[in-house]
């Protein structure tokens, strides 16, 4: 078994499902500690109870839930090395069909969130010399159809990545993203069933794979495979490694788009 994070306390956001649970119990497998926060106490207790884990309920997009959440993980741990900001939601919608709500609850799940714990968490992670892993996306460099609030926060991800990349890094603390494509997930589940509906599919395996079609691996990635993405730019193996994004989509982003018709 590993001990690479032997000592070492993760707080990590939208830790009860997806991603999130998949970094929890890889940190844990590895020896560390982890903090979940989130708003449903319930799917995090799921995943916690099991590792070990600690969870506390909360917005982490409010200043005031997350300065409480600090204040359990130093009584419980002793303090905290690395934040994993994995918090997200969809901005669901093209510009004319977005209002002033949906917008500003799409900036308050995908970016407020990493912003507000990453503020608040700072002086910790200063004090400990840890680091940051931020869950950006394919969609923060490339924008999918009717999705403007979700494809322009996590754009804003990598914005803020690369300024606490500049900002700290002489104090020791290292930023970095991690860009998936398409993920097996609870999430995505739900706009996969958008396609077996539109397109008459078998189940939902048939639109991954529909979606997939393109990509040079031919597969969606499965949560374990970017929770080990996101392990690598938090452990000491990527010492080097600040302000920079680790796409983890199958090769989705090297493929040229207009050459597509030629390949079929």
């Amino acid at each position: 078994m590993s001990t690479e994070f032997q000592g070492q306390v993760a707080f990590i956001t939208g830790g009860g499902t997806g991603i999130g649970a998949a970094v929890a119990r890889q940190f844990a497998a590895a020896g560390g500690k982890v903090i979940l926060m989130g708003r449903r106490r319930e799917p995090l207790l799921e995943v916690a109870e099991p590792i070990g884990g600690l969870v506390v309920a909360g917005d982490a997009a409010d200043a005031g839930d997350v300065k409480a959440a600090i204040a359990v993980a130093r009584d419980r741990f002793g303090g905290i090395d690395v934040l994993v900001a994995n918090a997200g939601g969809h901005g669901v919608g093209e510009l004319t069909q977005t209002d002033d709500e949906s917008w500003r609850m799409a900036t308050r799940l995908n970016l407020d969130t990493a912003f507000v714990c990453a503020r608040e968490l700072m002086p910790e992670l200063v004090s400990r010399r840890g680091n940051i892993v931020v869950l950006s996306s394919l969609a923060g460099h490339f924008a999918g159809p009717g999705v403007v609030g979700y494809v322009t926060m996590k754009h804003a991800l990598i914005g803020l990545t690369r300024s606490l990349a500049r900002d700290y890094g002489r104090q020791g603390v290292r930023t970095n993203a991690v860009c998936p494509g398409w993920v097996r997930t609870a999430m995505a589940d739900e706009q996969m069933q958008v396609l077996v509906e539109k397109y008459k599919l078998a189940d939902t395996d048939a639109a991954y794979a529909l979606v997939a079609r393109d990509v040079p691996l031919g597969r969606a990635a499965e949560p374990g495979e970017v929770a080990d993405a996101v392990l690598y730019l938090a452990s000491k193996r990527a010492s080097m490694v600040n302000g920079t994004f680790l796409m983890v989509d199958g090769g989705a982003s090297a493929v040229d788009l207009p050459t597509i018709a030629f390949a079929h």
